[in-house]
């Protein structure tokens, strides 16, 4: 009397499958569930026996034992009990032999019966899909977004008593939704567009230039320049996302639990933290299951950390990895999970700790040298684009919708350039491949050379000074780099403090 389901539990934000073994044996009425479940996988036990009884289903007074393959693996969370509670059924004799040979099952099981929804259903999903599984059985609350993996039956459940007679045959599976549209995060109650910038045409450029090509940009300056003003604004000039970004994308905040709806996410999401944020808040990581953090939530979006140097130093050096890297990896003693980590970083500061105007600051050079030390060398490097914001009340610039569509040809641009590598902005272009995708005639080389020697650039500023002139030519639509491109990135990368 052995039964086995297939099913899959979250491992970071992919699906990692499991097989769910049952055996149920002569002995005295027990309950065992082996296999490194968390706290949640042992207390299935009374939820899978409740749900059982309370569907009119047989729960069997004999020896059950419960065996989570592969057996050295961590599992977590309780979408295991509607594969577990099936396979008990069919190993005690309630379905036929084989039925669920073919089918992979997920979902939580209320006391009653009911089958609940389950965190990173799309994850789940499409691990099984790339296992060969064709049909699966999941919560009647994550069928829609099941949908959105090709080539996978999917089978609605909403409560135990009807799944059970479904799978004997005896009533028609139940109605699923209709495929799900694309959702959005709703709009915030102020409409935001970069026609409300009064002057700061210089930093509405470098926006422009970090939407195109993914740099990353710090702004400092003193307080009410508009610096903040302008990073809110990010999200209405950044280019939505392709199918495979959307698929991604939706797959990380499926599984954190963050997913407005069921379709797939089409634009760029955009987290900002509060600058009391752990750690582990911002790079991912805590006890128990292990969560993705903020820079995880912004992958393929941006993240905006306002008053920079006011985060904790250990939590800013913890993004430089992440920066240069575009994944983390958390590692405990169980293993290592890798989180996606790609996304555009837009960061504020003041000029000074008082953050006063300059014609009221009295902060001392020795102050202001120590509030910029908070900063430390390695991550500014990081910034492809660092500007100070200067009072400027000139007229108002253009509307996010004309920004936004020069933004878009020029990703566009990229993407084609790019097509067939793994990188898709001109800021994940590898050093070892500059020489390919920025090529440069002979007088911006010079012109780079020299930028170089001047401004004593390491390796790293000057790769990242040829990308931002990659990203001005492709927002001006040229195939070559010019002199002026590399001028004008220089331009764009002040040294702060």
């Amino acid at each position: 009397m052995l039964a086995a389901v297939r099913s899959a539990v979250l491992e970071g934000v992919e699906g990692r499958i499991v097989t769910v073994e049952v055996h149920v044996s002569r002995g005295l009425p027990g309950y065992t569930v082996v296999g490194l479940p968390d706290a949640a996988g042992k207390e299935s036990r009374e939820r899978v026996r409740a749900a059982l009884l309370s569907s009119q289903l047989e729960y069997p007074q004999q020896r059950v034992t419960v065996n989570l393959a592969p057996a050295s693996v961590r599992k977590t969370g309780a979408g295991l009990e509607l594969a577990v509670a099936l396979a008990l059924t069919c190993a005690a004799g309630g379905l036929p032999a084989g039925v669920l040979d073919e089918v992979a099952v997920l979902g939580e099981l209320g006391l009653d019966g009911r089958v609940r929804p389950v965190l990173g259903a799309l994850a789940l999903v499409d691990a099984l899909a790339r296992a060969g599984v064709e049909e699966v059985i999941v919560p009647a609350a994550n069928a829609a977004e099941a949908q959105l993996v090709p080539g996978v039956h999917v089978r609605a459940a909403r409560g135990l008593a009807e799944l059970y007679a479904c799978v004997k045959g005896e009533a028609p599976w139940p109605d699923l939704p209709a495929p799900p549209g694309p959702c959005a995060d709703p709009p915030g109650d102020e409409p935001l567009d970069l026609a409300d910038v009064r002057g700061l045409a210089r930093a509405r450029e470098a926006l422009a230039v970090a939407a195109a090509g993914a740099h990353h940009v710090l702004l400092t300056g003193p307080p009410g320049v508009g610096k903040t003003m302008l990073a809110r604004r990010l999200p209405t000039i950044l280019a939505p996302l392709s199918h495979d970004e959307a698929l991604e994308v939706t797959k990380v905040h499926s599984a954190a639990g963050t997913h407005r709806g069921p379709g797939l996410r089409i634009d760029p999401p955009f987290r900002a933290p509060h600058h009391s944020a752990s750690a582990v808040a911002l790079i991912g990581g805590g006890s128990g299951r292990v969560r993705p953090g903020e820079v995880s939530l912004a992958h393929r979006g941006a993240l905006f950390l306002d008053e920079l140097p006011e985060f904790p130093i250990s939590v800013l050096e913890a993004l430089r990895q992440p920066l240069e890297e575009r994944v983390v990896r958390v590692s405990r003693a169980a293993g290592t999970i890798e989180f996606p980590a790609d996304f555009l970083l837009i960061a504020c500061a003041n000029s000074c700790p008082c953050g006063r105007n300059a014609h009221l600051c009295t902060c001392s050079d020795v102050q202001r040298a120590r509030y910029g030390r908070r900063l430390s060398a390695p991550l500014l490097d990081r910034f492809d684009v660092r500007l100070e914001v200067k009072p400027d009340a000139g007229e108002p610039g253009e509307a996010s919708t004309d920004v936004a569509a020069r933004v878009l040809a020029a990703v566009d641009r990229q993407r084609a350039r790019l097509a067939g590598t793994p990188w898709l902005r001109n800021a994940h272009i590898p050093a070892g491949v500059l020489e390919r995708f920025t090529r440069l005639d002979p007088s911006a080389r010079s012109m780079w050379h020299a930028v170089c020697h001047e401004r004593h650039l390491t390796g790293r500023g000057a790769a990242r000074v040829r990308r931002v002139a990659r990203t001005l030519a492709d927002l001006d639509d040229r195939s070559t780099i010019t002199a002026d491109d590399v001028q004008h990135a220089a331009w764009l990368r002040e040294d702060l403090w």
